[in-house]
């Protein structure tokens, strides 16, 4: 026998759910904002060099199961990275007129609130990396480390790229030893190049921050590269595609690879191009076309295998 709801209390009850949807979707979307969901870009510049790493270690046909996790794992690790980073520089953020509106710095998300939703994202992704192999959950705790302590550099070394490029590149060796079990050589050479990937565009991104940075004390590779700042960049993106060709030899791709390579470079010079003024907002668009080069790569690596080619 049913028990009926008497319909007064029904109609209570939708009138309240009701009444407090506005309030509901007011904060998701403060969190979504914290999260940076607004602004993939992020998430794009994380999830190439996994998918690059994914598909050579898959000879490009990756367990989909592993994508799948490593695919979620990124939006959010990338989400949680952006979390901590707001609380971390909650009373930084509202002295640059770029991050001043940002949710915590604002009062629209409690610094508590923060915690928690930064504890429950990387709850998730971990419970993601659990379905895969021991190694990889060994190389997951490394990860979690890299990007908890990365909104922290900033204030203690002029290399806050360089962390940011480790926790990036971490996905890498991860990816190698969820669809291997293991991470060799090609898997550490690739991670290099990512690391110096990072390290390049998270400069170009310093440099739309620079003067406030150098006000408020914020330390970063823009500031500690001064004048040298291009040169600088310039060197590290050669290094970069000097590492993408080792990694390809290593792996023994072909045409198509080397291709998106130098579609990639051509993306790099581009960059370099955008930079040369020290524009903020080129410096900025330049930052953000890296997801172009990225791509390139991938492309590469895609075709190579969808064209027969083996490793």
């Amino acid at each position: 026998m049913q028990t009926k709801i008497p319909k007064a209390i029904l109609s209570r009850l939708r009138t309240a759910i009701a009444a407090r949807a506005p309030g509901f979707k007011a904060r998701a979307w403060q969190y979504a904002l914290l999260m940076r969901l607004n602004k993939p870009i992020g998430i794009f510049l994380l999830l190439w060099p996994t998918l690059w790493a994914l598909w050579i270690a898959g000879k490009g046909k990756p367990d989909v199961w592993v994508v799948t996790v490593f695919v979620l794992g990124v939006v959010l690790m990338r989400s949680a990275g952006c979390v901590i980073n707001d609380y971390a520089d909650r009373d930084i953020d509202r002295h640059v007129a770029r991050t001043r509106d940002r949710p915590i710095t604002a009062g629209k998300v409690a610094p508590k609130e923060a915690l928690i939703l930064f504890a429950v994202l990387c709850l998730l992704a971990f419970a993601l990396v659990l379905t895969l192999n021991p190694l990889t959950v060994k190389l997951s705790f490394a990860g979690a480390l890299l990007a908890v302590t990365y909104p922290f550099a900033k204030r203690y070394t002029y290399l806050p790229q360089v962390h940011l490029g480790a926790a990036f590149g971490w996905a890498v060796p991860m990816a190698y030893a969820a669809q291997t079990g293991a991470v060799p050589a090609t898997g550490w050479l690739l991670f290099i190049a990512a690391l110096l990937w990072a390290t390049v565009y998270d400069t170009m991104y310093a440099m739309v921050d620079r003067e406030d940075d150098m006000k408020i004390g914020v330390k970063s590779t823009a500031i500690l590269f001064g004048e040298l700042d291009r040169l600088i960049i310039g060197l590290l993106q050669l290094t970069f595609f000097i590492v993408l060709i080792l990694a390809g030899r290593q792996a023994h791709l072909g045409l198509f690879y080397y291709l998106g390579v130098a579609l990639a470079a051509g993306f790099a010079l581009y960059h370099h191009y955008l930079i040369q003024t020290r524009e903020p907002a080129l410096c900025f668009k330049a930052f953000l076309n890296n997801n172009w080069l990225g791509f390139a790569v991938f492309a590469g690596i895609a075709l190579h295998y969808w064209q027969g080619g083996s490793s």
